[in-house]
This record gives C-alpha cells, structure tokens and sequence, in this order.
C-alpha cells in the first residue's frame, strides 16, 4: 500500500499505537495520533507523529484511519470516520497490506478463538523452528505482528483476537483456524452474533481452514466463512477420518495431509509428548500440528517441536509437589470455558476460583467438573454466583468462602485448599474469571499463587527438619 506523503490517523497510543506510529513513520507517511489519555499520548513525543489528545473526528485531508483493538466500533472518531468515508482498519490489517508490499511476503498461520490461542501459536512456532523454519509467534501474544512482518520472518504464528479481526479487510492466512467460541467480550461487540462473526473473518480468504470437530461453533463457523476453494482439515481426539488429524491409542495421527488419506495415515507424535497435559491441549497440540502441515512440515518436526514446546507462565503450570499434593497454577484461566479444560485434565481436584465472571454463566462448568471436586476454595468479588452453582450440582463438595479480611487472600486460599487436599490430590488455581478486583492482572494473581504455594513448602521443610 501506497503510505508515503498520506495523512494517516493513529486511533490510540498504548503498545500497539506505537507500533503502528513507528511503522507509519518509517514509509513515509504524515501521522497524528489521538488518545484520551494525555499521559500515554505524551510518551509518544519525539517519535515524529503529531499528537492530538481527545479527537472526536478526523482532522481534514486524513486518507486513514488505524485504530488500536481496544477501541470499540461505537468509538465517535471511528464512527465519524466511517461516516466521512475515510477508512478504518486496525494494526493487523496494516501489516497484512505492508507484508504483501515486500518481495517475498510472510507466510501467516492464524489462530483465534475463546481459549487456548496462546498456546497453539507458541506450540506452532515450536514445531516450524524445529523444522528449520525462520518463524515466530505474534500478534495477541506481546509480540506485534506489524513489527513481525517488518523484522521479515518468513512464516508468523499469528494469535489474532475478535478484536483485531473485526478491523481486518483482506487478511488471507495460508492456514486458519478457530479453536473454539464461548461466550466473552459481549461488552464490546454488542451479541454473541457479532463476535462469532468477527472471529469467523479469519476464514474469508484462507487456503486452508482447520476446524475443531468437538466444537460446535468452530464447526459452523468454517462451514459459513471458508471460501469454497478452501481444503477443509478436521481435529478430534478419537480415531481420524480422511481429512481430519486425531488419535489412536497413544498417538496422535494424520490422515489429511498424507498422500492417499483413505488408505494412509501418518504418526505425528505421542501423547507423552503434548504439555500441559489434558484433553483441550492435545486439540492444541493436533491444531499446531495441522497448520503446520499445511505448510508442509514433515512429521518428525511436529513430534520434536512438541517435545521442546515451554508452556507460558500460567498456563497449567505444576508449581510444587507438597505432601503428595501437587499445586497447579493456571491462573490465565480467566472464564469458565478455559477453566473447564483446567479442571479436565485432572481426576481429583481441589479447585480454586472466583474473580471478575463479567455475567459468564458457570453452571455448566461446574456440572462437568462435579465428580471430581474434592473441595472449593472461592475468592473474589463474584464467589457468591460460583457458590451458588456449586450448591445447585455439587451439593456434597465442600466449600470455603475467603472474606475480604482473610489474610492476604492467595495465602489463605491456598492454606485452605491445602486442608482440603489428600495425596494425590492436585490444587488447581483456575478461576473461571478474570483478576482486577483483587489483583492487577492473572499475572500477578498466579504470581501470588505460586509463591503462597512456595511459602508453605517451605514450612513443610522447615517443620520436618527441626
């Protein structure tokens, strides 16, 4: 895209802003940007961007508009300037157009959906380097992807949001794929409806689409968006059908990218190789898989890069083994749908949760986890909904409720978890929401759990010792 002497609006001036300016800048174009926080806005001075705190529309002669993804649609500066037909795209947008401009253009394999996104693209960047592949992950993932595309990587494992994709016009990823839809960020795109559609663009114009045949929306939402000359992959956990990638017995298994898929298949890897373990991340795992066998990785990369995969931090991530109780923190577990998964991967559970739910309904959540419950440790200003959830279908687990006084609050939460607990239990920290009214993100809120878990252990030893 021609940038070079055009006026271009920056709408927001957090990271991405900055990214955005920066890239603007570099090809030539004139920039202003606009936040309603002066303080953020102010440390982009000096960058060579005009500031302007606070519009409300577009300055006269501007031919674009690149909007970071926390501004909603029914912003007035981006309703304004859809009305004087001056077009708005977001930062993913801008780096597919400046991508296809470069001699060779990355090749981009996009993930989104509710849950399990990071994961994927950080399992898929492990498999596309132990390929010998130049790939990096991006995007949603603290990693820009316009600053991907200009770092010239030849292959991005792009985590995308419905944020991002509500913005984008002409993405066409080589492989696409939407893990799966639950509801969250209602707020923002206005209906269940409107955010399935947003999440659905990454399809439009995709080579090939991958689906999760175990859910529901992510079904539908190939069938509807992929165009028609798409190869359409299926991922499940049990024995695969032609077109599809799954497992049989301890293997995980491929019988859409072989030469003859109704008479072959190929063995990807084990089970043993797949962490954090469960069942949503084998889906993670068989998705990687997937997208990167669309790009035509053989199958002792994806077994090798499986192997060599490091979870992010909060994710499933076992913090200490203390009396036969092993201590799990996956705090990124922000809404019911990824705690269901957490909750999953184990047989007998002492769970801790609570937090922010945001009008997240929790009672399928807690149906599916019943059986395995051997207590609840509730935190958090919505405990009561989960509370009540618990009283409606698992009335014979037992249920600690934490006041606001309580200690500090992940202290007590894990001593009273660990009272729960018997060998060969496993304490799982997945809230099932999100962190802000007590902590200043999941980050903080995993931290504090793994430290209070660390803190015991360390009494532990100190008692048997003296």
């Amino acid at each position: 895209m021609e940038l070079a002497g055009r006026h271009v609006l920056v709408a927001g001036a957090g990271v991405t802003g900055r990214s955005v300016v920066t890239a603007l800048l570099g090809l030539g174009a004139e920039v202003t940007v606009t936040d309603g926080n002066a303080e953020r806005l102010a440390e982009l001075d000096g960058l060579g961007a005009a500031l302007a705190p606070g519009l409300t529309e577009p300055p006269a002669g501007t031919a674009l508009v690149v909007t970071s993804p926390g501004w909603r649609p029914t912003a007035p500066l981006l309703v304004a300037a859809e009305a004087a037909g001056v077009e708005v795209i977001g930062d993913v947008e801008l780096a597919w157009r400046i991508g296809q401009d470069l001699p060779e253009p990355p090749v981009w394999l996009a993930v989104t959906g509710t849950n399990g996104k990071t994961t994927t693209v950080g399992m898929l960047e492990s498999v596309l380097r132990a390929a010998g592949v130049d790939a990096v992950a991006c995007g949603n993932v603290g990693y820009a992807v316009l600053d991907a595309v200009l770092a010239g990587h030849r292959v991005l494992a792009v985590e995308l949001s419905s944020f991002q994709l509500h913005w984008s016009r002409s993405l066409a990823p080589h492989a696409s794929v939407v893990l799966n839809l639950a509801e969250d960020h209602i707020d923002w795109h206005g209906s269940m409806a409107e955010y399935a559609a947003a999440k659905g663009k990454i399809h439009q114009h995709s080579a090939t689409v991958v689906h999760n045949s175990l859910d529901e929306w992510s079904v539908r939402l190939a069938a509807a968006y992929a165009p028609e000359s798409a190869t359409q992959v299926g991922i499940g956990v049990d024995t695969p059908r032609p077109g599809e990638l799954g497992v049989v017995e301890d293997l995980l298994v491929d019988r859409a990218f072989v030469a003859d898929p109704v008479h072959r298949a190929e063995e990807l890897g084990a089970l043993s190789d797949v962490r954090p373990a469960g069942a949503h991340n084998v889906l993670n795992a068989l998705t990687a898989a997937a997208l990167a066998r669309a790009y035509g990785v053989p199958a002792d990369a994806i077994a090798k890069g499986l192997r060599e995969f490091q979870p992010g931090a909060h994710r499933a991530v076992e913090v200490a083994e203390v009396a036969g109780v092993r201590y799990v923190n996956d705090s990124k577990a922000t809404n019911p749908h990824a705690a269901a998964g957490s909750l999953g991967a184990y047989a007998d559970v002492v769970w801790i949760a609570g937090g922010q739910l945001k009008g997240a309904a929790v009672d399928g959540l807690v149906q599916a986890a019943a059986d395995r419950l051997r207590g609840v440790v509730l935190l958090g200003v919505d405990s009561p909904v989960i509370a009540a959830a618990l009283a409606r279908h698992a009335p014979d687990v037992p249920v600690k409720t934490l006041r606001p006084g309580d200690d500090e609050p992940m202290t007590a939460a894990v001593s009273a978890a660990s009272a729960m607990a018997r060998p060969g239990d496993v304490v799982v920290l997945a809230p099932a929401a999100a962190s802000l009214d007590m902590f200043r993100d999941y980050a903080q809120r995993g931290d504090a759990f793994t430290a209070a878990v660390h803190a015991m252990a360390g009494r532990g030893r100190n008692s048997d010792s003296g």
